[in-house]
């Protein structure tokens, strides 16, 4: 086993031989006394010659130390980096002149790594090309949507041995990859000031890594790539193994399991001086660093943007993704003094939304004062832009003022005399839906068919005792209520169209947490007055259909990889909750409708 001063001069001779015990002490950061010692040791045990080269034996000495492959981390969805990461992943970003990741397997490369692995997920097709011009291994991680990157790790396990562990998006201005190295590291910079990187603590001469906290203050932070050695890799990934079915592993980066198990775990950190490593964490942390990108970029989003505003790129900063919406991607921006938001159709969107339709409602929503946010929308591509409104807040479905005020903006669309043409049926949405789905995978599960026969008796019921026919959102659920210092707005009309009042009403119910007699309450504040027995049924059972519609409709994000969350159960839970409590009152009622079949 070589010590480090050993294996510091022999690796340093192995890339150069010949060197000067002055030139080696500056590689390494050894002293030059140091060197001298060393250098007459490894000659006494001929390990190196007079030369300054190592002989067979010094070979074999370093070879257990080689670098032996390196796995690259694409599979990740660059949310921050919206909206350039909506067409293009980070990793393949320009950045002064070369792309990310296409530079740092040159870098690999340069030093001799030549068993490069690429783990993509997220946009995959994109990175393909780099098997055939570069000649890498592609492995493709089916879960990147659900998990953090413990799920690429997993996915190259049986490759990880004596491997760099890369991220695709870091620039390394000079080449940090050695073809030899000592020990499990982690590379670091230092930060002065506060930061939320992972910062670390080390104790002995080799600065073994003690401790990792998620922020601090002038401190070394995790920075660039890591090196996993044998031992690292195979204690690592036995941990990994044993709790990757964990449901809390599902979130956590492979460095935080590190830092779980860090006394078992040997891993140094290697310093790097500043401004060697970058990681953009924004837009404009990339224009800092490369003046030209925004520019250069090809991102259509920001052509729109500048076509809509009438901007130049370089006027377009403090870019921040939204996370409210289900259907969209959005992000809020700035161009001068004004700011706004940008919306982009999510995955799946544009096979069920119309989105002629949802222009003609835009517009007769900023004529009623509805929305006052809405600027431009291209009707072909379902690109929106608006005025970003400071001081909002999503509306509380406990807050009686609030939902009176939600209430009373659905019912002056509702009384609004116009017809845009255009039908949104929830129920023949549904079916749609599930056709849509058909296609890729079976609905299938356990009560599908109970369900599937009470929303098609509930429907026939509706329509014959129904009401008239008006202009409706349909998508009138929290988020989409903005409520400001100077009232409430109605934003997102993308579901929008002719439709059944009782449309609106319930996917603002189902989309709650509200009990059934809470929902007659709130249907009571919307008609002003206590309900028909008729009228209650029919508000009832849209709140089945709207819940009904919502739960396909989330299975059907899903089958897009594109999972909505908590939600699919809670329109589950309320589609059949709400659908007995309609058939009962309809029993109670005698209602019949001639296409109802009969129900057991």
């Amino acid at each position: 086993m070589l010590s480090f001063p050993e294996f510091s001069v022999l690796s340093s001779c192995a890339v150069e031989p010949g060197r000067t015990q002055r030139s080696i002490a500056e590689a390494t950061e050894l002293s030059v006394g140091l060197v001298n010692a060393t250098v007459r040791s490894l000659r006494t045990g001929r390990l190196l010659d007079d030369a300054g080269a190592l002989t067979p034996a010094g070979m074999r000495a370093l070879e257990p130390h080689r670098v032996r492959n390196a796995v690259i981390l694409a599979a990740g969805m660059s949310t921050r980096f919206a909206p350039v990461s909506y067409d293009t992943p980070k990793g393949l970003l320009t950045v002064r002149g070369e792309v990310l990741i296409e530079r740092q397997i040159r870098q690999l490369r340069a030093a001799g790594i030549d068993d490069v692995t690429v783990v993509v997920g997220h946009m995959k097709e994109k990175f393909f090309y780099l098997g055939d011009e570069f000649g890498v291994s592609i492995v493709v991680n089916p879960d990147y949507a659900e998990r953090n990157n413990t799920s690429s790790i997993m996915c190259a396990a049986d490759r990880i041995d004596s491997t760099f562990i890369c991220s695709c998006d870091n620039y390394f201005v000079q080449n940090p990859f050695e073809p030899y190295a000592w020990r499990a590291y982690y590379a670091a910079t230092y930060h002065e000031g506060p930061t939320q990187e992972y910062c670390l603590r080390t104790k002995t001469k080799h600065r073994r890594i003690v401790d990792v906290t998620v922020g601090g203050e002038d401190s070394w932070i995790m920075m660039g790539h890591a090196y996993w050695d044998p031992e690292f890799s195979a204690s690592y990934l036995r941990f990994l193994r044993a709790e990757y079915d964990h449901a809390a592993t599902a979130s956590k980066l492979w460095e935080d399991l590190y830092a779980e198990r860090i006394c078992a775990l040997r891993m140094d950190m290697r310093p790097f001086a500043p401004g060697m490593v970058w990681e953009f964490d924004s837009i404009e942390e990339l224009s800092a660093f490369d003046p030209t990108f925004v520019e250069d970029v090809d991102c259509p989003v920001f052509d729109n943007i500048c076509e809509v505003l009438n901007c130049a790129k370089g006027d377009i900063r403090r870019i921040e993704p939204i996370k409210e919406g289900l259907t969209n991607l959005s992000f809020r921006f700035e161009v001068g003094e004004d700011a706004y938001v940008y919306r982009h159709p999510g995955p799946g969107s544009n096979e069920l939304i119309n989105r002629a339709s949802e222009a003609f409602s835009q517009g007769v929503a900023s004529q009623l004062g509805l929305d006052t946010t809405y600027l431009h929308e291209d009707p072909a591509e379902g690109w929106k832009v608006s005025r970003f409104l400071e001081g909002c807040a999503t509306l509380d479905y406990d807050d009686r003022d609030q939902v009176t005020a939600a209430l009373g903006l659905l019912r002056r669309l509702h009384d609004h005399p116009v017809d845009s043409g255009f039908d949104f049926d929830v129920y023949a949405a549904t079916l749609e839906t599930i056709e849509l789905i058909d296609h890729q995978r079976r609905v299938m599960f356990r009560d599908f068919a109970q369900m599937a026969r009470m929303a098609e008796e509930l429907a026939a019921l509706a329509r014959a005792h129904g009401a008239r026919r008006c202009l409706c959102h349909n998508d009138s659920y929290a988020p989409n209520f903005l409520v400001h210092p100077h009232g409430i707005d109605l934003i997102d009309w993308e579901y929008s169209g002719m439709s059944d009042y009782a449309s609106d009403l319930g996917t603002f119910i189902c989309c709650s947490q509200y009990t059934v007699e809470q929902a007659r309450e709130v249907l009571q504040v919307y008609f002003g007055r206590p309900l028909e027995p008729v009228e209650e049924f029919h508000c009832l059972a849209y709140c089945c259909l709207s819940s009904y519609y919502w739960f396909i409709w989330a299975l059907y994000k899903e089958v897009c990889g594109d999972p909505v969350g908590s939600y699919l159960y809670l329109w589950y839970r309320h589609a059949k909750g709400f659908g007995e409590e309609a058939r009962q009152r309809a029993a109670e009622l005698g209602l019949t409708a001639p296409d109802v079949r009969p129900t057991a």
